[in-house]
């Protein structure tokens, strides 16, 4: 079985030997990394491109969403705009009209 892989995650034959605070025993073995720190190996650059990606639509997505609130917001804001403006319009029609109505004023008394 000698260069034989465990299926174990770690290799049992070296967990209570580096327990031991003897140096003797630590130097006569060699501890050789556990077996699941191959099968925990960072991510490969697929896979970190894969979740950005991934990332990145859905921050796309929320965008989109927040992009179509929003103009819906200038739409609202535009229509009350243009109500205020007419209405504004129409309040100056009516005081200019009322201004008309006025009588001429009389000459001031110290012009005489």
């Amino acid at each position: 079985m000698a260069g034989a892989t465990s299926l174990l995650p770690v290799e049992l034959r070296y967990v209570n030997h580096t327990a031991s605070t003897n140096g003797v025993i630590l130097r006569a073995f060699q501890v050789h990394p556990s077996t699941i720190a191959g099968c925990m190996e960072a991510p490969s650059t697929i896979d970190q491109i894969a979740d950005r990606v991934e990332r990145l639509l859905l921050r796309h997505a929320e965008l989109q969403r927040t992009n179509a609130l929003l103009a819906s917001q200038v739409s609202v804001l535009t229509q009350e705009r243009d109500s205020l403006k007419s209405r504004l319009s129409a309040a100056r029609a009516r005081v200019d009209a009322l201004l008309e109505r006025l009588p001429p004023s009389p000459p001031p008394k110290d012009a005489e």
